[in-house]
């Protein structure tokens, strides 16, 4: 998949340095300007300005996610995003420019160009991908309930880079029988000849138990022969930003985070000078805005502005967070900890709309100065929750290897928790964050938890 972005990145270079090149040639026609090598030489930092701007807004939005990339429609709103971004970010360095330093029309008649053209690139390379010679042909070597997983999520998300040939699974019950759609073409033991004779680029090993000797070195002989070993929680975690934490089994050590950048000395550091600038910039927002929200939150229900709870952070302290009342008062009058569901009845008019724009969290910027909490990390739980899934959810102890955060990777791939399998699935998500968390992953999560904030996603 790496190759695939490569070549995305680079294609769109290439055709937004072509869409400069041709704005600048209307706005010298326009201008009666001489469009020539001294002009465009004069000119060049347009090329590498918007290059910048391009290369950025569009990996924060998305468009170079493989994943998405057969899905023309979500191709489309990534891109118009990403210009709209760019014409933004543009018109920031325009304000902050000396006055007719920078032109106002060369930026839209590069952003028209650049839609039509990323626009027939894509969607041409995209059809490309289902021609044989584009998709990889693999095969998965287990058929129980990893490989069948792990099947279905690339015929589900990678449709168009994959054309999965089978599995191979050493249960006489299962030779030649049909899974999912798959054929169980034979045993580890034919494993090496199978995969020469089908002219196979992949074998993913959706092994969950430590492997015979045998087997391993079947996988050695078949890696000599140049074809690429995957294991599945590596191609899962790519495909779906989640660690498939019931599919590790035995290769724990190669999905789970256990030198996450939170243990090191240097990315700690920026992260807390990130967090202190968001909760400064939130903080003042906030205070701006509270004496409205508060209002609005009294006079649609009585009861007080704020409550507090508890909640489990970094290494399994207890804290307290406060946010917005969204909820009639004595919400849970019982005492017994609830999730909050889908269309909630308890939750009020104007806390509807607190929590769609998130704003009932923003009290917790105070947790975020005061290090209780960072900007991104897995949002905090109730301790009440917290003993209920450590039960029943494996691994979810490692939450806690990190700050909690307001934003997540959760957050923004994933709705609110609400129930034990949802729960399951934002580990997943929180687990991935951990493992990859870099301070550009922070800024990508923050980026897009404010267009949610903007859209109104919340619940």
């Amino acid at each position: 998949m790496k190759e695939h972005r490569a070549v995305l990145i680079l294609g769109d270079l290439v055709l937004v340095n072509v869409a400069v090149l041709l704005a600048l040639g209307v706005w010298a026609l326009r201008g009666d300007k001489d469009f020539g090598v001294a002009f465009l030489l004069s000119q060049s930092y347009w090329f590498i300005l918007l290059s910048a701007l391009w290369v950025v807004f569009a990996s924060l939005n998305g468009l170079y996610d493989v994943v998405a990339l057969g899905d023309l429609r979500s191709t489309s709103a990534a891109l118009l995003r990403t210009v709209v971004w760019v014409v933004a970010g543009y018109f920031a360095i325009y304000f902050w420019s000396p006055p007719n330093s920078l032109p106002r029309l060369v930026v839209f008649y590069q952003g028209a160009a650049t839609i039509l053209f990323v626009l027939i690139w894509r969607a041409l390379y995209s059809s490309s991908l289902n021609h044989a010679p584009f998709r990889r042909r693999a095969i998965i070597l287990g058929a129980g309930k990893a490989g069948r997983t792990i099947a279905a999520t690339i015929q589900e998300h990678l449709n168009t880079h994959y054309q999965l040939l089978g599995f191979i699974d050493d249960d006489p019950q299962k030779l030649c029988a049909e899974i999912d759609g798959l054929t169980v073409l034979g045993n580890h033991k034919q494993l090496l000849r199978i995969a020469c004779d089908m002219g196979v680029n992949e074998v993913v090993l959706a092994v969950t138990r430590d492997l015979p000797g045998d087997v391993f070195r079947t996988l050695l002989d078949v890696q000599e022969q140049g074809i690429e070993i995957v294991p599945m929680p590596v191609l899962y975690e790519q495909i779906t930003g989640r660690v498939p934490v019931e599919h590790i089994g035995e290769s724990w050590y190669v999905a789970l985070p256990l030198g996450h950048a939170s243990t090191g000395s240097f990315y700690p550091i920026i992260k807390r000078m990130l967090d202190l600038i968001v909760a400064a910039i939130g903080v003042v927002i906030f205070g701006i805005l509270l004496p409205f929200i508060a209002l609005a939150v009294r006079l649609d229900s009585p009861g007080p502005v704020f409550y507090g709870q508890e909640r489990v952070g970094k290494g399994g302290r207890v804290f307290k967070v406060h946010k917005l009342r969204t909820m009639v008062a004595d919400a849970e009058r019982y005492g017994k900890a609830v999730w909050a569901q889908h269309n909630d009845p308890r939750v009020t008019r104007v806390g509807r709309l607190l929590r769609k724009a998130r704003i009932d969290e923003w009290p917790q910027f105070v947790n975020i100065l005061k290090g209780e909490m960072s900007a991104v990390g897995p949002r905090p739980e109730r301790p009440e929750f917290v003993a209920q899934l450590e039960k029943l959810v494996p691994f979810y102890r490692l939450r806690h290897a990190v700050k909690p955060g307001m934003a997540g990777w959760a957050v923004v791939n994933f709705d609110y928790v609400d129930s034990i399998e949802s729960a399951r699935v934002r580990v997943e998500y929180d687990l991935y964050y951990i493992k990859h968390q870099t301070l550009w992953l922070d800024i990508v999560i923050l980026f897009r938890m404010v267009g949610q904030v903007f859209a109104l996603k919340g619940r």
